[in-house]
């Protein structure tokens, strides 16, 4: 059974992403806070993070950058989501593999997750462009544009 992190500070949201994820047979870890993920991340390795981006103490961002820095950890694909808008999240941290704008459709996130379950971190930036029928696909979600420098 593969592992998902969950970290969300809303204990709610967090919940329910949860049952939603063991439902279709994942095993889940959750932490409230990027600090706190990092400490789980020390003992488990999770085939898919998916952080809030705003959270106390340790921001999506700053966990975001984090797990890239670590070479044990980089691999992992990193989904953020966020009510905020995604160029503010952008100003942050730019590499995440996939932005998932709140409130999202629960069926989006499930796919999204399979996805990045099934295949891992995309290995070159130009593999993060989706054509218009993943786009379809994955109505409402967000990939982050390719940087161009």
């Amino acid at each position: 059974m593969k592992l998902v992190l969950v970290v969300e500070d809303e204990y709610g949201n967090a919940e329910i992403v949860k049952l939603l994820l063991e439902a279709e047979g994942y095993r889940v870890a959750s932490a409230s806070n990027g600090d706190a993920a990092l400490a789980l991340l020390a003992g488990e390795m999770p085939a898919l993070i998916l952080s809030d981006f705003m959270m106390p103490i340790m921001n999506g961002g700053e966990l975001g950058a984090a797990v890239r820095r670590n070479p044990g950890l980089s691999h992992i694909p990193f989904v953020i989501m966020s009510g905020t808008s995604e160029s503010v999240v952008r100003e942050t941290f730019r590499d995440y593999d996939a932005f998932l704008p709140k409130p999202f459709e629960m069926e989006s996130m499930l796919t999204l997750i399979a996805r990045f379950i099934s295949s891992g971190r995309p290995s070159l930036p130009d593999s993060r462009e989706v054509g218009e029928s993943m786009r379809q696909l994955l109505k409402g979600i967000e990939m982050p544009p390719k940087d161009r420098g």
